[in-house]
């Protein structure tokens, strides 16, 4: 992954979240090719960046690279501006001029909300995508182009397909590869990186100390929908910042810059994505947990049948003489094998391990917190549990980068516990 921390640093994009780096590398994995990308996000996530990345990987990076944001472009010149005209084909059109179609020859075009084209363009478009010809306007002569077309948009596109707004062919011919950039508020972890970079620079573009949050007020930001994305987290730092006095902002100051409960529209393609990620992780530790207790449990039961059959029998005394080894194996250290008195002790721990913890349906979570409230200081005797349990904490450590804070969130358990938890197993 050391490359993908190499693209971001020279991209200038901050963030840690897995779905944006799998954006990156797919971005990567398809810029030698030819084929045509569609970059799907909601406004504001930094969707500029991925065409970028493909160019810059491509063998096209010596040729021109144009952004064109086609909702910004009136109707009336759109055609213009991508295909060009011939003098006095409208009124003020005085002189002949080339398109971006025709000037990025070559090259790579990225054509940003893609989605309000109109139909009439999106014809044009179709036609360079299939054949690379394009016909200026006023013109009848067809010329060629050889460009990369690299689209976005933050509009539901089969919605806007079955509304007749635009052409299901187009659609999958600029969708031949599709790249995902996650909403801000499904990057949690990545805001208090963002704010940071945002207030340092205007920090420095203003000439003043940095901003800085309370841990309340990024508790607060975390927890925030962020219907703008990162526009929106750029816009309220730069606002903070000049005009704030206190460097030093709570969480009632905060709360004058985004108030609660603000409705936003999310685009359906992008909802809890990185939720769904954590809650899968989650769903599949719960599970595996389920099946040990479920196992321990019927382990447990076992015991009990077999000590009470060894209570209970007339001739127990000379049973235990003779079968030492074997009691020993199925009992372990919880028995003295000297003493018949210790072992009859067992009764009382037996049924301390098989009551607990073993009435969850499938659905409920495990929390680490219930074992040390229960009994903080016994230990599990289940060499499977922890050696589950340190695998998990091993893998939560790894996908966190050893930040101990993040992995205690995902494994749902409280930063000291799972300090106790590394100490306990020398990890």
């Amino acid at each position: 992954m050391e490359y993908i921390q190499n693209i971001k640093h020279k991209f200038g994009i901050i963030g840690y979240d897995y779905p944006l780096h799998q954006a990156i590398e797919k971005a990567v994995q398809v810029a030698p090719t030819d084929i045509s990308v569609l970059v799907l996000g909601e406004s504001g996530v930094g969707k500029e960046f991925i065409p970028k990345i493909i160019h810059q990987f491509s063998c096209r990076k010596h040729n021109s690279y144009i952004a064109v944001n086609c909702g910004a472009i009136p109707e009336g010149t759109i055609d213009s501006e991508l295909f060009g005209h011939e003098k006095g084909s409208f009124t003020g059109a005085t002189s002949m001029r080339k398109g971006y179609f025709e000037g990025a020859n070559g090259g790579t075009i990225f054509l940003d909300e893609v989605g309000e084209l109109p139909l009439t363009t999106q014809v044009r478009l179709l036609r360079i995508l299939e054949s690379g010809e394009f016909i200026k306007v006023g013109s009848s002569k067809i010329q060629k182009t050889n460009i990369r077309i690299v689209a976005a948009t933050n509009l539901n596109m089969i919605e806007s397909i079955q509304k007749g707004k635009f052409r299901e062919d187009l659609y999958y011919r600029l969708n031949t590869v599709q790249i995902n950039v996650p909403p801000l508020r499904s990057r949690k972890n990545d805001i208090k990186f963002l704010f940071k970079k945002f207030s340092n620079g205007f920090a420095e573009k203003y000439n003043m100390p940095p901003v800085k949050l309370t841990e309340e007020s990024l508790k607060y930001m975390e927890n925030y929908s962020w219907p703008g994305n990162i526009r929106q987290l750029k816009n309220i730092t730069e606002q903070i910042s000049v005009v704030e006095k206190e460097r030093e902002i709570s969480v009632e100051k905060l709360k004058e810059y985004i108030p609660d409960n603000v409705p936003s529209v999310h685009l359906p393609y992008f909802n809890n994505f990185n939720d769904n990620f954590t809650h899968n992780y989650s769903k599949e530790r719960d599970f595996i947990y389920k099946i040990l207790f479920d196992m321990k449990k019927s382990l447990d039961d076992l015991k009990n049948i077999t000590f009470q059959l060894i209570k209970n029998n007339p001739n127990n005394d000379r049973f235990l003489e003779e079968n030492q080894d074997i009691i020993k194996k199925v009992f372990g250290h919880m028995i003295n094998q000297a003493s018949k008195d210790s072992f009859f002790q067992l009764e009382h721990s037996s049924k301390i391990f098989s009551n607990k913890n073993t009435n969850r349906s499938c659905n409920d979570s495990f929390n680490y917190e219930e074992i040390e409230e229960d009994n903080p200081k016994e230990e599990i005797p289940s060499f499977s549990l922890r050696r589950k349990e340190i695998e998990f904490i091993q893998k939560a450590l790894k996908k966190n980068n050893g930040k101990r804070s993040k992995a205690a969130k995902d494994l749902g358990i409280s930063e000291r516990t799972l300090y106790r938890k590394i100490k306990q197993y020398g990890l």
